[in-house]
């Protein structure tokens, strides 16, 4: 197992490097490096800015559009832009759905799907969650009953994060009641301009509505956006998931943040704190060795070996470590983070403005930490709640 980089993969970050910081703009830089909420046109310029360079789908092969990158490019990129503030790609279209096409779309699938998730042109939102149906994903309950040459499609999904913006939304939906649940799943692709289709914002507790309901009712979807074979979705879907708590984990992200962190600390006056250091030491520890269970992975798909089956392991470590630094944000800024004010999150203000001057000497970065803080109690929920996660680990990787 090596895990240095190779003097060609340093000349391709290099490469990665340069590209970021002559084409990332500077205001979506300033607004992630400083936590502030970014809009949609913020995150749908950068991905077409990827999109004309051929770099939203980083991890496509070449014959769909990708850049053919292997494993290790693939890693140096996501860090690269990350470590930039780039903001993090919205992974539904180029990370989740796009795969799944590939791998097991039709070609009239591919080539009426694929080029508009590359260009950044179309957004696209995940249907998997429902209420009563989260973690445990296979007992849902959409129904989808075909009807000639369509589906009619009736019931709600959960948690659609960004649905409110989507375009199109990829669907688990059950087409058959017979068998184990598992069996009766199908996967459709939905126009979310299609009649019968109601987005409702939930508003989280940092204020905004990142998530959605969304309510079918007798929308028609055509048969031939259906993926893959009828009843077989769950397939797909495992397929799908185990691309999800991969990016989970986003061990670039946390070393980005962690130096934010850092900022924050010393501009509080904790830096010369020995106990608030030491802690950020213990999380800079749990962040290198992350990140070398993500190069292990790396090392073996190089080498042509069996790929470690931990994308579970990922998922729990970098969840939990997500949720830590902004723990230690909040108490780096003390009483400062505490107001929390939905408009200083664009306006980058606190301080004496903050509940009417109660707060004075409260700095701009302390702004956005309560609403970081509340947003990152999710992490250890989607993509399958920790405590199941857990029980996979235990069966598929520990064998118990």
């Amino acid at each position: 197992m090596d895990l240095n980089f190779t003097a060609e993969e340093q000349a391709f970050r290099q490469e990665v490097r340069q590209w970021v910081r002559e084409n990332l703009p500077p205001d979506i830089s300033h607004k992630v490096h400083h936590a502030l909420r970014l809009t949609r046109d913020d995150m749908q310029r950068w991905a077409k800015i990827l999109g004309k360079k051929g770099w939203l789908g980083w991890g496509w092969p070449k014959e769909f559009g990708g850049p053919g990158w292997n494993a290790v490019q693939r890693h140096l990129f996501e860090e690269e832009c990350a470590l930039a503030g780039a903001p993090r790609v919205v992974p539904f279209g180029p990370v989740m759905v796009a795969p799944v096409i590939m791998a097991f779309g039709t070609p009239e699938q591919q080539k009426r799907f694929l080029p508009g998730i590359a260009s950044g042109e179309v957004w696209w939102s995940q249907g998997y969650s429902e209420p009563g149906a989260g973690s445990d994903l296979a007992s849902l309950k959409t129904r989808a009953e075909r009807r000639g040459d369509k589906y009619i499609v009736n019931g709600q999904k959960t948690w659609t994060t960004l649905g409110q913006y989507g375009e199109w939304i990829f669907c688990l939906v059950r087409t058959s009641t017979e068998g184990k649940p598992q069996t009766g799943i199908s996967f459709l692709l939905i126009d979310m301009k299609s009649p019968g289709i109601t987005v409702k914002p939930i508003v989280l507790l940092d204020g905004e509505p990142e998530v959605n309901e969304v309510f079918f009712d007798n929308v028609e979807v055509p048969v031939e956006n259906l993926v893959g074979e009828e009843n077989k979705g769950w397939t797909y879907a495992k397929y799908l998931l185990a691309h999800e708590r991969t990016n989970i984990a986003d061990v670039n992200r946390a070393k980005r943040e962690l130096e934010r962190l850092k900022r924050i600390a010393k501009a509080e006056g904790l830096w010369d704190d020995a106990r608030f250091r030491d802690q950020i030491a213990l999380l800079e520890v749990d962040i290198v060795a992350l990140e070398m269970l993500v190069l292990r992975v790396l090392s073996a798909e190089k080498s042509g070996k069996q790929s470690l089956d931990i994308a579970g392991l990922l998922k729990i470590r970098g969840s939990e470590i997500q949720q830590r630094y902004t723990e230690l944000m909040m108490l780096a800024g003390g009483p400062y983070a505490v107001p929390f004010i939905r408009e200083a999150m664009d306006a980058g203000w606190q301080g004496d403005h903050a509940l009417g001057g109660l707060w004075p000497g409260g700095a701009a970065h302390c702004a956005p930490l309560t609403a970081m803080y509340f947003n990152y109690r999710k992490t250890t929920i989607y993509g399958g709640s920790n405590e199941v996660q857990r029980n996979i680990v235990a069966q598929t990787v520990l064998g118990s």
